[in-house]
């Protein structure tokens, strides 16, 4: 038996009643998250570009794409929501991945969701058996795969899309094999890329051949069961031979489910979640010792080396970049006390304070850090004040980084109202929450989509007047 029938063998014997209450939990919180930054995401620069290639594009209006008072086609959804969710990098994270394990996944069954019934259960089985598949190939690649150069997002995201697709349409185990082998030749993706409008465009192309894998396996389109393992498949060629563990990839499924442990990171910062560390280690010296901008004379963050070869951006030019640079990130932690969207503007990067501000930020490998060590999200943080004080601070991993340290329900659901009113009323976000926290007992979850409409907004506000 092949990998791809291997796996795709497990995620059709995985059932609703194998999930345990953690699982349903953390896929409750992951979808609301994804939900509320795609929504905050409509409201980016390339979210307009997105709109008017869909709209000149023309298909049938049958799903929706958050944000943009548009429906289109499923697969058309799936591509828009994908970019939109990917827009800000405020999304979810899986180290296992390396990656954002969520917005691949979701985009393509919201638009299956909408175009077809399925119950609540059966969308959150499909997002835990996607999330499982592209952790468990990822613990087959990573971390060579990573520091080649594809952004796992996309690379690896394409098979959860495919396999929450797979499982969402109840596909055989010789179909949900072919989808996989099928998404294989569309993954797609590199880091050169990122800090630009392309890096979200994997996630959409991710979100959308996914489910394209999974629609032509069910007709019987044909590809080779044996993809991930052959001379010329995905692992030879997207990594190298003797660099991937391919009994890595089935092993211990479910057992826990990665949706569990080692878990997902919610985000509390809309910038890299590589910069996290550090801001919230800068952000903890601040609140105990009280000193602003003015006082610093340097400040030096210290990281994995592997975390520091796309974050080490002294200069960004851009809201884009900023997003990828350190010591933009912590100039705005030092100087605003916060990291929330309306610093991540073109404006706001190339305003003359934090320009100057920067210039007294540093960023340098942790020597103590092993490019190795799976343990790479730490960070180290120095600060030397004009009185001659240094201040030091470690953070191991950022708070939110998984079940361990969980961004509290508070600041989750604050997060999530403030992404949301970017382009909905609160109210009915407010809504949503609620029937996401019940999502299993949801008969139909097309439900879900009336927070999106106008029309179900005017009937709150007649409800609440």
């Amino acid at each position: 038996m092949s990998v791809a029938e291997k796996i795709a063998e497990k995620i059709v014997q995985t059932g609703y009643q194998e999930l345990p209450a953690e699982a349903l939990h953390w896929a409750k919180v992951a979808i609301l998250d994804t939900l509320g930054v795609t929504v905050a995401g409509s409201r980016e620069p390339l979210a307009q570009i997105v709109r008017e290639t869909l709209i000149e594009e023309g298909s049938r209006p049958e799903c929706t794409v958050l944000g943009l008072g548009l429906k289109t086609s499923a697969l058309n959804a799936a591509w828009g929501n994908g970019l939109l969710s990917h827009a800000l990098d405020y999304d979810d994270i899986s180290n296992t991945m390396g990656g954002h394990p969520s917005v691949p996944i979701l985009p393509a069954l919201l638009a299956l969701a909408e175009q077809r019934r399925f119950a609540g259960r059966e969308l959150l089985l499909a997002y835990t058996v996607g999330f499982e598949t592209e952790c468990k190939i990822g613990r087959g690649v990573n971390f060579f795969h990573y520091d080649k150069g594809w952004h796992p997002t996309s690379t690896l995201g394409i098979f959860g899309a495919a396999a929450a697709s797979a499982k969402l349409l109840s596909l055989s185990t010789a179909d949900c094999a072919r989808a996989l082998a099928i998404a294989a030749s569309m993954a797609s993706g590199i880091k050169a890329n990122f800090g630009t409008m392309t890096k979200p465009l994997h996630i959409g192309q991710a979100a959308r051949n996914g489910l394209v894998a999974a629609l032509l396996a069910a007709k019987g389109f044909s590809a080779n069961p044996s993809v991930f393992e052959a001379r010329q498949g995905f692992c030879n060629v997207y990594n190298q031979e003797g660099q991937y563990r391919l009994e890595a990839m089935t092993e211990g499924w479910g057992a826990p489910f990665e949706l569990v442990r080692p878990g997902v990171a919610i985000k509390q910062y809309p910038c890299c979640g590589s910069t996290h560390s550090a801001i919230d280690a800068l952000l903890s010296l601040i609140r105990e010792h009280g000193f602003k901008a003015e006082d610093v004379v340097s400040l030096e963050a210290m990281l994995h080396p592997r975390r520091l070869v796309h974050i080490n951006r002294p200069q960004p030019e851009n809201g884009l970049e900023g997003k990828f640079s350190l010591q933009y990130c912590l100039g705005r932690a030092l100087l605003e006390r916060e990291v929330i969207l309306s610093h991540f503007t073109d404006e706001a990067v190339r305003q003359p304070e934090i320009r100057k501000l920067m210039e007294r930020i540093s960023a340098s490998a942790h020597p103590q850090m092993e490019w190795q060590s799976s343990e790479h999200f730490g960070a180290e943080v120095k600060v030397e004040l004009k009185t001659g004080k240094t201040l030091k601070a470690h953070q191991e991993k950022a708070i939110g980084r998984g079940p361990e340290i969980p961004l509290p329900r508070e600041r989750l659901e604050a997060k999530f109202l403030d992404c949301w009113s970017q382009a909905y009323p609160r109210a009915a976000g407010a809504a949503l929450m609620d029937k996401i926290a019940s999502l299993e007992m949801l008969e139909d979850a097309r439900v879900l989509f009336e927070s999106f409409s106008p029309a179900q907004w005017e009937k709150m506000k007649r409800r609440s007047s």
